[in-house]
This record gives structure tokens, C-alpha cells and sequence, in this order.
């Protein structure tokens, strides 16, 4: 074990790189703005010492809420410099989430973007006594506000300046006196089966799993990372903020969500992490375009996907292809594969990975035909990052082998169980809770696994969400829900089962553009999402894919009926996690008639469901939905 901690990086990188090597970039009006490791030191010292004037103390909390941003780094880390703890909470978080987070993590003071976030802080400000200062750093808007909570953090920079010039030195003393053991993030898990519970890692914890980490990855300081991913998911903490620190590499902030993807054809990061969601919306964007293109594309495509699958399986097998393949395989990147990697950015990317949920393998398999070298990574954040394939030695079907310090068993109950000299230092104002998780250093992850005969990790279900029929087989609704996702119009699947049920029911969420689209080239009318998702046509396209999924599943867990649901899920609304989960629990409670017409005869059913819309009004959407029996 070492001394570092995160400050103390960035002392070393500015001295080590100073003005002449960009430590991130920002792209503002189409241009890409550099910041230097200089830079990056600069601004950390004055928000530090700034923070330090308005009376930010050891131990106290420094909430950020705000898009990707330069900032959002500068401002953990000079919470961490003053061995403050740093917490983030998701920008499109509701006034009642912030609150409720603010309030459990005693938040001291709160750095946002803009007025957006601005607003919501003041709606709940007077649950929040102990706030010292609500932080802005685009004012936009806020010029004739009146609060005398709020600052500009232009302002509080000045600050810090006034204090350097009376207390030379004070920041870099600051810096000596952190240690690894100080307590520097609060990372609140996705809450899907209740509350959010705040996970507290210190230093020591985290620069360990992402030293293990990079001896899978090999990254270095020649590596480019969009930084996309909400810095309040601990993903981003690992391969955004702590990579840039541990080894240098060079961070890009893209100029806003929509523009993600053109920006990551602009800069062609060498590395790319993300959540299995955008991994499928990207498949099926492709094979959607795919669909809508000229017959010789279409016919190449139908040519040479299959040649790469081929390829994969000689890969899988761990089996040097032949020398007609390997050419075969050089013909199909030249004419195809290498265009669509080129066209989601991904033409630079040495390793691709997917963490959070489990990823279905159709859509693995897909990106590793068409030349993505993308692993599967296993981690929770009260353990960090658990597994993660090697190049040499990926299983498409598991999420690889433990990192070299990390145990493994499966109990009794079938349920992962990890130790590791990185699991998180309890919860938050919940040592209970924390008691109850841990079994001598065993953290218990409620998830269902097993070992297979090579050591690789199968990561099956939530134990909670595993269902059990009438007639006593057993099912992951996940398997066939990411089966179903495959499919360019299905957008969110969410399959039922068990208890009383005698058989397997799915609710589809179609993929308005992709559907959309379809619906357009055979001039079939319709405006809006509910209107599309519930003609016939729609259903005849869906019930093709449920069908293909069936032909794969054993006979007592194939869908029998389904509907479409007639709204696309929505985090504001509690159907999934800011990380986009879905919150099942919550979900067959809300839509429970729904449901249990799915188990009926009926052929459709009236739904109704509360709306919650941003400004915190809510409203009700009533419409008829049909139901459809698979023969």
C-alpha cells in the first residue's frame, strides 16, 4: 500500500507534465478547449482555498449536480483536498431525489451548472439548514437572483485567491495532510429495491482497484476518454476521474448529451466504457439503418456479418481461424466492418467494455463480429470493479475472472459473494445495514452466479428478481429481456412470471425512432408514442421477435401473451433508476392491472398511469392497450 490519494496525484502530475501535456479537454461551441495539468492544479487550489474560506471543514459533504464538465473534477477534488467528502447526484434528478440525498448526506455545500439545478436547490432549501453555499458555474440566468445562498464560482475562485496571497503554501500543506484512509467519496447505489444508501470509499480503496484494474487494461497516458458516463455512477469515478489521475490519460467532455456520438468520431477515444443500454441502442440503431439502406449495403451486410461471427467463434474457441477466414475476415473490415465502427467513434478503441448490468449475448457477440474488442466488466459500488475479461481469455457468456487480489465463492443460496481489499467502508449513517452485508469481510452482493470450470464469473439475475413458475422451473426475466432488446424496435422489455402465474408474459416498449421510421417507409400514419405502439401492424413486427426469441428458450419459459405499453419508461417517474435499471417492484406495482390482464382472456385493457412532468405538476394518461396471445 501506498501513501497517495487523489490530491497528491494531481501535485504529481502538474509537476510532471505542468503546461505541456493537456489533461482534459472541453468542447464549447464546437471548439475543443484544452486544459493543461497546470491548469487543471490551478483551479483545484483556488476552489480549494475558496472552499476553505467559506468554512468547508474535514469531513464535511460537497454535493455536485451538472452535466460532464471540467468543473465537476475541479470541484471533488478540492472537497478531497480539504479531506471533505465529494458525493454526486444525477442532473436530471428531481427537487424530492436532490432533497432526500442532500439532506441524508448532511451536505454542507452543493456545486452546480446552472440555473436548472439552481431552482431546485432553492425549492427545498428550507429542508437543508446546514448548507453553507449553493455553487454555480454557468450564470446564465442567475444574474438578477437575489438569494443570498448562492455564488458564483468565479467568485468563489477570487476567494481562494485572496487566500493564497495571505497563506502561501496553505494548499499544498492541505494536499500533505491527506491521507489514503480518509473517507473522500460517498457513492449512492441506484435504489432499486428501495432508498438509495450512500457507500462510503476512501483513497486507498479506490487507486488500488484501478491499479489491479489497469493491469487488464494496460491504459497509459497516450489514452483518450470521453468522459459521458454521470460522474455520480461509480464507473466514471474509475475509468473518468481516477485514470485520469493514476496514469495521465487525457479526458474529453463532449459538448452536451446529443452530441455524444459526433463527438466521439472527432476525437476517436482509444477507450470506451458504457452501460449495456447504450451498448443495445447502438446495435439497433445499425441494424435499423441497415434496413433503411440501399440493396448493395443491405447485401454486403447479409455477406460479410455472418463471416465475422464465424470469426469470433474460432476467437471464443481460443483457435487460430484458418488462413481463409483470417483473409475472408480482412475483406469483410475493409468493406463493412470498419465503416460502422467509424461511425460510432468506436475506430480507435483498443478496449470496449460494458458494465452495470448484465449485457445480452446476441449484442456481445454482435460488437466482437464487426471488430469492437469489447469485455464484460462485474462490479458493484460497495466492492468497485470484481471481474473483467482478459484479451486472451474471453467467455462471452461470463464476465471474466476475478482481479488478481479479489476472492469469490457462491453460497449455499447460490448468492456472489466478495472479498477484497477494496470493498466500500460500510454505509453511510447505516451500520446495521452495513452488518448485515458483510460476513468476516464477505460482502454479500444479492446477486445469483456461479463458478464455471475455468474460473470465470456467470453473473445470472438479482436473487430477488429470479422468478419461479407454477410448475417449479426457473427463469432470469433479464436473459429474455436482453434477448428481446436485440431487436431494433424493442426498446425496453420487462418479462413477468412466477407465484400463481402459469406462464411467461412480457410488457414491450418500442423503440420510437427505429419503429418510427419503419412505420414511415411503409406510409403507415400515426403521432404519437401511443398511437404508434398500439396498431396492429406494430404488433404483428413485435410478435416476429418474440417469436424468433421463443424458438431459443426452453418450452415453460417461452412468452405466451404480451402487450406494448403505451409510454417509454422514465426515470422522473420512478420506473427505472438514474442508471436505468428498472425498478421491478415498482413497476408491477404501478402497472398491476395491466398485469394481471396479461394472465387473463381479455383482449385489451384500460390503462391509466400517473405522469410526473419536470416542473413537478402531474397528470394522467388513459388509453386502451391491446393484449396478444403467441401461439
Amino acid at each position: 500500500m501506498t501513501n497517495l490519494t487523489l490530491p497528491r496525484l494531481l501535485l504529481r502530475n502538474y509537476r510532471k507534465y505542468g503546461p505541456g501535456k493537456a489533461a482534459m479537454r472541453e468542447k464549447t461551441l464546437g471548439i475543443w478547449k484544452p486544459y493543461s495539468w497546470k491548469d487543471y492544479y490551478l483551479n483545484v487550489r483556488y476552489m480549494a482555498l475558496g472552499f476553505h474560506s467559506l468554512g468547508l471543514k474535514a469531513g464535511d459533504k460537497v454535493a455536485i449536480i451538472g452535466d460532464n464538465r471540467p468543473q465537476w473534477f475541479w470541484a471533488e477534488l478540492a472537497a478531497q483536498t480539504l479531506r471533505a467528502v465529494a458525493l454526486g447526484i444525477f442532473p436530471d434528478s428531481a427537487a424530492g431525489e436532490m432533497k432526500y440525498i442532500l439532506e441524508h448526506s448532511d451536505a454542507r455545500i452543493v456545486v452546480v451548472k446552472d440555473q436548472e439545478q439552481v431552482d431546485k436547490i432553492l425549492q427545498i432549501k428550507k429542508d437543508l439548514p446546514g448548507l453553507l453555499k449553493v455553487i454555480y458555474w454557468e450564470p446564465k440566468g442567475l444574474r438578477s437572483y437575489e438569494e443570498p445562498l448562492l455564488i458564483e464560482l468565479s467568485r468563489v475562485m477570487e476567494m481562494g485567491k485572496e487566500v493564497e496571497a495571505r497563506e502561501p503554501g496553505l494548499f499544498e500543506k492541505k494536499i500533505e495532510e491527506t491521507t489514503p484512509e480518509d473517507i473522500m467519496l460517498i457513492m449512492y447505489t441506484s435504489g432499486t429495491s428501495g432508498l438509495p444508501k450512500g457507500a462510503m470509499i476512501d483513497h486507498q480503496s479506490l487507486i488500488e482497484c484501478g491499479k489491479f484494474q489497469n493491469e487488464v487494461t494496460g491504459l497509459n497516458d497516450r489514452d483518450r476518454h470521453l468522459s459521458f458516463l454521470p460522474p455520480a455512477w461509480v464507473v466514471e469515478q474509475c475509468n473518468g476521474v481516477l485514470f485520469n489521475l493514476l496514469l495521465g490519460m487525457e479526458v474529453f467532455f463532449p459538448e452536451k448529451p446529443e452530441t455524444v456520438q459526433m463527438d466521439m468520431r472527432e476525437i476517436a477515444p482509444t477507450t470506451f466504457l458504457t452501460a449495456p443500454r447504450i451498448w443495445e441502442n447502438m446495435s439497433s440503431t445499425i441494424q435499423a439503418r441497415i434496413l433503411d439502406t440501399s440493396a448493395l449495403k443491405r447485401f454486403l451486410y447479409n455477406v460479410f456479418l455472418p463471416v465475422g461471427y464465424k470469426y469470433g467463434a474460432y476467437y471464443f474457441k481460443k483457435v487460430r481461424p484458418p488462413l481463409l477466414w483470417r483473409a475472408l475476415y480482412r475483406v469483410a473490415d475493409r468493406v463493412l466492418f470498419r465503416a460502422l465502427r467509424d461511425n460510432f467513434g468506436l475506430s480507435h478503441v483498443r478496449n470496449a467494455f460494458t458494465a452495470g448490468a448484465a449485457l445480452g449475448s446476441d449484442v456481445f457477440l454482435f460488437f466482437r463480429a464487426i471488430g469492437v474488442n469489447i469485455k464484460q466488466i462485474y462490479g458493484l459500488t460497495e466492492t468497485l470493479m470484481v471481474t473483467c475479461h482478459r484479451d486472451e481469455n474471453v467467455e462471452f457468456d461470463t464476465v471474466g475472472n476475478p482481479l488478481t487480489p479479489v476472492q469469490l465463492k457462491i453460497s449455499q443460496k447460490g448468492e456472489i459473494m466478495v472479498k477484497s481489499p477494496w470493498n466500500f467502508k460500510g454505509y453511510y449513517k447505516d451500520p446495521a445495514k452495513s452488518q448485515q452485508v458483510m460476513e468476516d469481510g464477505w460482502f454479500h452482493t444479492g446477486d445469483m452466479g456461479l463458478l464455471d470450470e475455468h474460473g470465470h464469473l456467470v453473473c445470472m439475475e438479482r436473487m430477488a428478481d429470479v422468478i419461479k413458475l407454477k410448475d417449479g422451473s426457473y427463469f432470469s426475466p433479464s436473459f429474455i429481456e436482453n434477448r428481446l432488446k436485440f431487436s431494433p424496435y424493442v426498446k425496453d422489455a420487462v418479462i413477468f412470471g412466477g407465484g400463481d402465474n402459469p406462464y411467461v408474459a412480457a410488457l414491450i416498449i418500442v423503440d420510437m425512432e427505429n419503429v418510427g421510421r419503419w412505420a414511415e417507409t411503409r406510409r403507415l400514419p400515426y403521432t404519437t408514442f401511443t398511437d404508434l405502439s398500439q396498431k396492429n401492424s406494430v404488433y404483428d413486427l413485435i410478435e416476429a421477435d418474440i417469436r424468433r426469441t421463443n424458438r431459443i428458450l426452453p418450452q415453460a419459459v417461452r412468452i405466451r401473451r404480451f402487450a406494448h405499453l403505451h409510454k417509454e419508461l422514465d426515470p422522473d417517474e420512478a420506473e427505472l433508476t438514474r442508471t436505468r435499471k428498472i425498478r421491478r417492484s415498482f413497476f408491477e406495482e404501478r402497472y398491476g392491472n395491466l398485469v394481471k390482464a396479461l394472465y387473463g382472456e381479455q383482449p385489451e385493457v384500460e390503462a391509466e398511469a400517473q405522469v410526473r412532468y419536470r416542473d413537478g405538476r402531474t397528470g394522467a394518461t388513459k388509453t386502451t392497450i391491446a393484449i396478444r396471445t403467441v401461439e
